[in-house]
Parts: structure tokens; C-alpha cells; sequence
């Protein structure tokens, strides 16, 4: 469900090819890399930023299930002829992210806001889950 942990990355792509003497090297154009998100902790709860470049934000779709948030979005089809591109850097392709998350954040109260290109949401620490320090009896 996560994209933390994809199955190919460029060093992952380097190593298979160095080992793999079969397989014809695969470059990281024809490779389909993971969507750039940046998933941090700071003192207000937890972060995601997500590059949401030339897509607009109502096509995006936020979804809230028990403790797991889910983010889409679904590249329309194209309704003019097909470009054709000499480089390709800017991806606008659809994604499907998704993440469980811990307890210690108060997911219901998740925000988010959608500035240049970037979607940030926003989980704040949840209330009553400061860390214990039992005395032994």
C-alpha cells in the first residue's frame, strides 16, 4: 500500500542489472519510480508532503479510514492527440498512496492545503498519549 519501500529504485535498478547477466540494462526512463513524498515529524505531529505538479487540486482525493489516510488521484484521459515529448521530467501521472498511522496521532483532525504544486497534510499529535514513566512497586 506504501510507497516507502518501492520495489524498484534507481540503486535497486543499478544492483539488479549489475547482477542480472540475462536481462539487457533497464534504464530509469522505462522503470516507473515511486511519487515523490516527503514524510517528516516535528513538534506539531506528523507531516506528508506530496509533488503534485500541473494537477489540479479538486482531482485530488483525500480519504480517512479507521487509522489509515489514503491519497488518489486518477489521470484523465487525454481528449487531444498524443504529444511527443523530447524530455519527460514532470510527472503527471496518477497515484495511489497510502499510509497507516500510529496512535500517538489525532488522524480525524488531519488537515490539508494545496500550495504550489505541493499537497500538505498536516496530522497533529493526539492528546493523552504523552509518553508514561511508571514507578516500579
Amino acid at each position: 500500500m506504501s510507497t516507502l519501500f518501492p520495489e524498484r529504485n534507481p540503486f535497486d535498478i543499478l544492483v539488479r542489472n549489475f547482477l542480472q547477466k540475462t536481462h539487457q540494462y533497464q534504464t530509469l526512463v522505462e522503470s516507473k519510480l515511486p511519487h515523490p513524498v516527503d514524510i517528516y515529524e516535528n513538534d506539531n505531529g506528523l507531516g506528508l508532503d506530496i509533488a503534485c505538479t500541473g494537477i489540479p487540486k479538486e482531482d485530488i482525493e483525500i480519504l480517512i479510514e479507521g487509522n489509515t489516510i489514503k491519497i488518489h488521484y486518477n489521470k484523465p484521459a487525454l481528449d487531444d492527440k498524443e504529444v511527443e515529448y523530447l524530455h519527460k521530467g514532470i510527472a503527471k501521472r496518477s497515484f495511489h498512496l497510502g499510509w497507516k498511522i500510529d496512535n500517538k496521532y489525532d488522524l480525524p483532525k488531519a488537515s490539508a492545503e494545496f500550495i504550489n504544486g505541493l499537497l500538505k497534510v498536516t496530522v497533529p499529535l493526539a492528546k493523552g498519549n504523552e509518553t508514561k514513566k511508571l514507578k516500579i512497586k
